[in-house]
């Protein structure tokens, strides 16, 4: 089977196992990561969220983090319920708190593409990674050919939106690759920087230490008494994704998990 041919089938076997989109990149060390993840940390914006400096050095370079790897498996599941509608100021929690955990979920998912290809070729090493691997998935998913990541920091896909739950199936084989998503369609539209409550975002940029689902999920202790009010939010927030012209005229409400 040619690369090519193995590439087409591993990406219909994704579909198969329930993810609604797939791509593959090559991997690669991409100086501008580390330039943005170190300027992004020196600025404070990731709060206290202390892990991600400490694997700092592996979610800037992936060889890092796993020195055999050749290829990026990128994909997307996605988690639109329409539960917690932007009318509902009272006790709202974000599209992806319902269901199943998403963590097990993609987890299980990739073990099965991975096993899968394995039975193709025995001698493939891979590893799986969620958001809790020190990989920085949204990049990788628009190298991917996914998406492109929104000025609300989210990526953005043509067909679903931003409500898409990320994984990668990083693998010491080489594969056909896609093609990366290069164009920006945020255009000059600004809804997300607008909306957001808590003004945590700026156009590429979000400060964690203001956005309202670090604040409800992530931040420990006592709420600070400039960001105390959660504006209706119980567990995480989705206004910047609710008001973005891809999610209304393309979110489709999904079943996974229910």
């Amino acid at each position: 089977m040619s690369l090519k041919e193995l590439s087409r089938e591993i990406k219909y076997k994704a579909i198969e196992l329930g993810f609604s989109k797939v791509g593959i990149t090559n991997a690669k060390f991409y100086k501008e990561d580390q330039i943005y993840l170190d300027r992004w940390i020196k600025k404070r914006r990731h709060a206290s969220m202390d892990w991600i400096v400490t694997r700092k050095s592996e979610r800037a370079n992936i060889f890092n983090y796993y020195p055999e790897a050749k290829s990026v498996i990128v994909v997307g599941i996605n988690y639109y319920t329409g539960l917690s509608p932007i009318e509902d100021n009272i006790a709202r929690f974000s599209n992806y708190a319902w269901g199943d955990d998403y963590h097990t979920v993609l987890k299980k998912q990739l073990y099965q593409l991975l096993n899968w290809i394995k039975e193709n070729n025995s001698k493939v090493k891979g590893v799986v990674c969620v958001d809790t691997s020190p990989v920085m998935d949204k990049v990788w998913a628009q190298r991917g050919g996914l998406g492109w990541i929104g000025k609300h920091t989210n990526l953005i896909s043509r067909d679903l939106g931003s409500w898409l739950f990320l994984g990668e199936l990083i693998l010491d084989l080489e594969l056909d690759y896609d093609a990366p998503f290069e164009e920006d369609l945020c255009g000059t539209c600004l809804a997300c920087i607008e909306s957001c409550p808590t003004q945590a975002l700026d156009e590429y940029k979000i400060d964690a230490g203001k956005c309202i689902s670090y604040l409800t999920i992530e931040h420990r202790g006592e709420l600070p008494e400039s960001q105390s009010d959660l504006h209706g939010w119980i567990y995480g927030c989705d206004v910047c994704q609710e008001v973005c012209p891809w999610n209304e005229k393309f979110a489709i409400e999904t079943k996974t998990g229910e």
